[in-house]
């Protein structure tokens, strides 16, 4: 591995790419915010309805408002992303993958 492998460039902008479990964190804070709530109560309360953090289909468009200003990206208006707001997991997949996407172009 030489300088300048790209190798080393996709780890280089990893480090500074959130996890999923980050973006988990940063959703289940805003919900405990809007819900005026503590984050890890909101927390508890997601994961005894299910392994995927199912969330109110009325708060996440506050909260996808929200992290988009956060990770400074666009989530589209379309059907994989209505999916994607089914459940906290899968809406942090789809926010990591707009970010990587945002970092690749």
């Amino acid at each position: 591995m030489g300088v300048g492998n790209s190798d080393d460039w996709g780890r280089a902008l990893d480090t500074n790419r959130p996890t999923v479990d980050d973006i988990v964190t940063v959703i289940i804070e805003f919900l405990a915010e809007l819900e005026q709530q503590d984050a890890e109560e909101v927390r508890a309360e997601l994961e005894k309805a299910g392994t995927d953090l199912p969330v109110d289909s009325i708060l996440i468009v506050e909260i996808l408002t929200r992290v988009e200003g956060h990770y400074g990206i666009g989530i589209p208006a379309d059907a994989e992303a209505a999916r994607a707001t089914r459940s906290v997991h899968a809406f942090a997949d789809a926010v990591l993958e707009a970010i990587i996407e945002r970092q690749q172009s």
